[in-house]
């Protein structure tokens, strides 16, 4: 790439025309379609005339192939389309909706080539030509070449997303929604689309009908406990151990451990031997692969982030409050760039805090690398865009070396943290096929039983919105979801207060989940499935539906019962979702004393005075059952 200096570039593309009709070849091709900011300049990536499009915005964790938009791979009928859409797509966006982000530009450029080289080799040379007929061609090809996802025997299988076989659902509505795009948006252009493509459905629907006749399975994997733990174990033991091969790597990185531009040498295993270390240098850098993976899977599985997130992260990126009660918080800080949050903060535990101070450690050397690489290029060429791009990894910790671009210093992509969670696994003896983006969907599951999570990490995500956020917000966003949370958390209190109260031995329960839950609490076996009290509380806590109808616990799962509302003498009566405590004494006092009242009324019929004494059996059993008399006063 070239960039030619132009102090007004920035505004000269803020200027310029959403649509290309009507401009010159030489005006249009002069078009600026991306820039990069380098010390305070701005300097052109790529022009509308260029065959290569190179986006710039993209999260960090992208490959540098995918962020570019090569029109070679568009067949030459439709290359000047394309282009004019792809302009007006960056620009302004489809219409109603804002301009998408580069990585959705891209995404689509690249489904749209699918579609466009299935109607080429059809015969089509302009899109004016495309029929629904074509269209109706290319909908089936994808729906023929579906594939059901999420794997043989639950081991996380997963499918290409632009490859032409096997097509998840999600692909086959990607590649469809590339041919709504282009017949919107080609309507500004010179050669548009005549007809929609299903005019009486849409991509997502075409989908999704596909998705109804075949089993599911394309849902993120949940992996199994077992499964899982085997993975944290592993991490957390390489994690405990980190310190020690850091210690080493510093010291033979010394000057004197190595030879000419720092190649390894006999001196440097000897030392190495001296250290503790029999096993090579080869296997030292694997080792410390290992520790980077390892703290990966240590902070995805008890922060629940995304990829993206994880490599936004930044050195230093914790801290600390403490409430009221004297008890500490944990804090991570990142970026998220879904759905536009920004700067965001998530509460982790602190093992994930020891995990990520691993990392600030393991990542400096690349970084210090990383600075003297931006030198070299601010040496060359100060308006050198590369200058740019490789700032948008300065403090990062998820880092590595890309040997085969002159041993650039970038974040890792997402891409190969699979490959590295893959590997990660099978030396686990896993056939579990691990991908990051599991971690997510196992936290919620996982974290609260977890031995290193904490009940109060598993409320939902607990991801807050960045303390400095922009006034734009508001105070009234800040403080609701703060109130939200502290809800939440007191909510999750509340329950486990409930459940001590249930577990209690000295504690009567009637109803039918009660009775349940008095001969379970007796029988010694069961306890000893937990550690502790206090982690029996809180695995009950988290696995059961808790709500209060006034005159009972309900733990279904649902409001169907007809105790909740129409008949409150039924959760007495062995509903098998009622818990009734002395707390509910008093309620149950005095609805026997208004059935009382009712025992001989003569005006309310035969069937009511059966209703009726049946009721008043129903409050003796339950007032029984909590050793009181209905007829003696409820003791203090």
């Amino acid at each position: 790439m070239t960039a030619v200096q132009i102090l007004d570039h920035r505004v000269q593309m803020l200027g310029q025309p959403t649509s290309v009709k009507g401009l010159s070849n030489e005006n249009r091709d002069a078009l600026i379609v991306s820039m990069r900011e380098v010390d305070g300049v701005w300097v052109v990536i790529s022009r509308y005339g260029d065959d290569v499009w190179w986006t710039t915005g993209s999260p960090t964790n992208t490959t540098k192939n995918q962020t570019a938009m090569d029109y070679a791979a568009i067949p030459e009928p439709f290359r000047a389309t394309v282009k004019a859409a792809m302009y007006r797509l960056k620009r302004r966006g489809r219409p109603g909706r804002k301009p998408p982000a580069a990585a959705t530009v891209v995404s689509a450029f690249r489904y749209l080539a699918h579609f466009l080289q299935h109607a080429f080799d059809l015969g089509v040379r302009n899109l004016a030509g495309i029929t629904p007929l074509v269209c109706s061609s290319y909908k089936q090809a994808c729906l023929t070449k579906s594939k059901s996802r999420g794997g043989r025997g639950g081991r996380g299988k997963t499918s290409s997303s632009t490859s032409g076989a096997g097509l998840s659902r999600a692909t086959i509505r990607h590649r469809l929604a590339a041919v709504e795009l282009i017949y919107e948006l080609s309507q500004f252009t010179d050669d548009r689309m005549l007809q929609h493509p299903w005019p009486d459905t849409s991509a997502h629907q075409i989908a999704w009908e596909k998705k109804s006749r075949r089993s599911t399975g394309n849902t993120t994997p949940l992996m199994s406990d077992e499964v899982f733990e085997v993975f944290f174990q592993k991490a957390w033991s390489i994690v405990e151990s980190a310190g020690q091969l850091l210690d080493i790597r510093d010291e033979i990185a010394k000057p004197q451990y190595r030879g000419r531009g720092g190649r390894v040498t006999d001196r440097t295993n000897r030392v190495l031997r001296k250290l503790g270390w029999s096993e090579g240098f080869g296997a030292l850098e694997t080792a410390l692969i290992d520790v980077r993976t390892a703290c990966y899977v240590v902070v995805a599985g008890l922060s629940g982030c995304r990829n993206h997130e994880l490599a936004f992260l930044r050195s230093n990126a914790t801290y600390s409050t403490i409430d009221d009660h004297g008890e500490r918080y944990w804090w991570m800080r990142s970026t998220s760039t879904k759905t536009d949050v920004g700067a965001t903060e998530w509460m982790i535990p602190e093992v994930a805090v020891t995990a990520l101070r691993i990392m600030d450690r393991w990542a400096a050397p690349l970084q210090a690398r990383l600075a003297a690489q931006i030198e070299e290029l601010r040496a060359a060429n100060s308006a050198d865009p590369r200058i740019a791009e490789a700032q948008e990894h300065v403090g990062a910790i998820f880092v590595g070396v890309a040997s085969i671009k002159k041993n650039e210093v970038r974040t890792l992509s997402m891409t190969q943290t699979n490959v590295n969670l893959k590997r990660f696994a099978k030396a686990c003896g896993s056939t579990w096929r691990l991908a990051s983006h599991q971690f997510r969907r196992k936290f919620a599951n996982y974290a609260a039983r977890s031995r290193f999570g904490d009940l109060r990490y598993l409320k939902e995500h607990f991801k807050h919105w960045s303390l400095d956020m922009t006034l734009g917000y508001g105070l009234n966003e800040s403080q609701e979801q703060a109130l939200y949370l502290e809800i939440e958390e007191e909510y999750d209190l509340i329950k486990e207060r409930v459940v001590a109260e249930w577990l209690s031995k000295t504690e009567p329960l009637a109803g039918g989940y009660g009775a349940n839950l008095v001969a379970w609490r007796d029988r010694e076996e069961n306890i000893t499935l937990f550690k502790d009290h206090a982690h029996m509380i809180r695995s009950i806590a988290s696995s059961t539906a808790i709500r209060s109808n006034g005159h009972a616990w309900c733990t279904a799962d649902d409001n169907l019962c007809e105790g909740n509302d129409i008949d409150p003498t039924r959760c007495g009566d062995g509903c098998n979702n009622a818990v009734i405590s002395r707390r509910h004494a008093p309620i149950h006092v005095g609805l026997f004393k208004q059935l009382k009242a009712l025992e001989d009324c003569v005006d309310i019929g035969e069937g009511g005075r059966k209703r009726v004494a049946r009721d008043l059996e129903r409050c003796r059993s339950v007032l029984a059952t909590l050793g009181l008399d209905p007829l003696e006063p409820i003791p203090a």
